[in-house]
Order: C-alpha cells, then sequence, then structure tokens
C-alpha cells in the first residue's frame, strides 16, 4: 500500500533528530573515543506525537525533548495520534521502532489515552490483563536489543472539580503500568502523577496556556476556536518534556551530564511545525 504524504513525512521525522552541539553543550567524554551518539525512541499517543502545521500550535511533548538534552542523545519520535498500547504494535509500529534500535538506546513508552477506549476493539485494553500484555512486548523487545526500556505512566488531562482540585483521569491504568514496572524491574517515570501535581499547582485559570485552548480567530487552523484539555501548546508541551527529562534524571537513567536547560527557558519561537 503506498504511503500518504503525512505517512512518509511521519516516517522521516521519526528518525533520531541529530542536536546541534555548541561547545559549552558538549558531552563530556563525547570527541574522539567517546561514547557513540544514543538515541531515545519514543513510543506514544498524540500527547507526545509530531504534529504539523495544519495542526498548530497543537504540539506533541516529544517535540520539545531534544531541547533538554546535550549533545550526544537524539530523539525518534514514533508517537503517533489515536494509538494505544494495542495498535500500536498491532499496525507494526512496534517493530519499526525496534528496527531502529541500538544497544545502549533508550525506549521511552507512554500509552493510556487510547487504551481507555474500551469500546473501540482495534485500540481499547484491561488495565490488568491486555494493557500489561502489550506493555511487556515493549519491555521486551527494548531488552532483546541491549536497550534500557522505560514506562512512563500517560500524562493528565485538564480535569478540574468545581472547588480547583485537578482530578486524575485515567483510571486503574497508571496503577496497572506502575505494577508492571516493579514486576519487570523497569524504569518508571510517573508522568500521570507528575503533571496532576503541576497542573494543580498552576489552577484551572493559568493551565488554560498549556492546553489548546483556542479563542475564534486566534489560529487560522481552528477559525472557530478550539476547547482541548488532552493536547498541548507549545507552553504545556515545554513543561512536560522539562518534567520527563528532570525524571529521567531522577530515575537514574540519565546522568546530568545528559541533560541542559533544565531550569532555563526554552523558548515558544523554538517550536517548528513541518508541512504534512
Amino acid at each position: 500500500m503506498p504511503l500518504t504524504r503525512r505517512q512518509t513525512a511521519a516516517a522521516i521525522l521519526a528518525l533520531p533528530l541529530a542536536l546541534a552541539a555548541t561547545p559549552a553543550a558538549a558531552h563530556p567524554g563525547g570527541g574522539r573515543g567517546g561514547p557513540r551518539p544514543r538515541t531515545l525512541h519514543i513510543a506514544g499517543d498524540s500527547t507526545a506525537a509530531q504534529k504539523y502545521a495544519d495542526a498548530a500550535p497543537e504540539t506533541g511533548w516529544g517535540m520539545a525533548l531534544p531541547f533538554f538534552l546535550a549533545h550526544g542523545l537524539t530523539v525518534a519520535n514514533h508517537a503517533m495520534n489515536g494509538r494505544s498500547s494495542k495498535s500500536f504494535a498491532d499496525e507494526g509500529r512496534l517493530t519499526t521502532l525496534l528496527d531502529g534500535v541500538r544497544p545502549g538506546d533508550l525506549v521511552l513508552v507512554q500509552f493510556g489515552h487510547n487504551d481507555e477506549k474500551t469500546e473501540d476493539p482495534a485500540r481499547g485494553t484491561d488495565p490488568y490483563t491486555t494493557y500489561q500484555e502489550y506493555l511487556r512486548r515493549y519491555v521486551q523487545g527494548a531488552r532483546a536489543r541491549r536497550a534500557e526500556p522505560v514506562l512512563l505512566t500517560p500524562v493528565e488531562r485538564r480535569r478540574f472539580a468545581a472547588d480547583g482540585t485537578a482530578k486524575p483521569t485515567h483510571g486503574e491504568y497508571p496503577a496497572a503500568m506502575r505494577a508492571l514496572a516493579a514486576e519487570e524491574g523497569v524504569a518508571l517515570l510517573d508522568l500521570q502523577a507528575l503533571s496532576l501535581a503541576r497542573w494543580q499547582e498552576l489552577g484551572p485559570d493559568a493551565t488554560l496556556a498549556y492546553f489548546n485552548w483556542l479563542e475564534p480567530g486566534q489560529s487560522p487552523n481552528y477559525p472557530d476556536g478550539r476547547q482541548d484539555n488532552t493536547h498541548f501548546r507549545p507552553t504545556g508541551a515545554v513543561d512536560v518534556a522539562r518534567t520527563t527529562a528532570r525524571a529521567l534524571l531522577e530515575a537514574g537513567v540519565l546522568t546530568r551530564r545528559d541533560l541542559r536547560r533544565l531550569d532555563d527557558p526554552v523558548h515558544e519561537a523554538w517550536i517548528t511545525w513541518p508541512q504534512a
């Protein structure tokens, strides 16, 4: 079956993104005889995925992650809109991702949003059975290639109770992933808990700027406006990517020298949306 223009663009953009390094950002020991570049492969859904010009300003956090990685680390963003742990694997996307994995790489796995759509047999999973079974395939595939799997609980949606309390939306899926990570001895980044705490800190009004909430006429892609509590604008994507980078450090998956800008500004203008 011939690829569409969007599928072709997605395949190209999923190739490791080489990060331009300045002398100040160079990875220690990364010269002659130093370690070879490593790739962070992202398997996930629309909250992490590459977005295109026709969706701007919607932004996946995977688009912002390279801004926090030092020289010697690259990103291959395979995350795709609408996919669950099941559909991503069943469509052959996991096989494609693993074909590019090399020893020493990282495989970041974030699913849950679409696994919850149990009315859809192509995507829905049960937290403690099929969800865990599919996640094991990612873990085992990474380990078979001497790469390190990292499980990320699904980042939270923007949902607040009447009293301003940020509400969890992912049911048993984060707990099921935590249990699997403990059972398999896999590094876990608890983005669900971290993002929920962040949205609580910001509150209902301030979080509007983090999600794809737009007034009518604010963006030509959304002439009637948008009220999206799931997907991010650049500010939100950068915030989640920064949280992910810090969590990778806290979990001991990466070292301080692998990272940059953890406490420095990342400007929205750095985000770009290619043509589909």
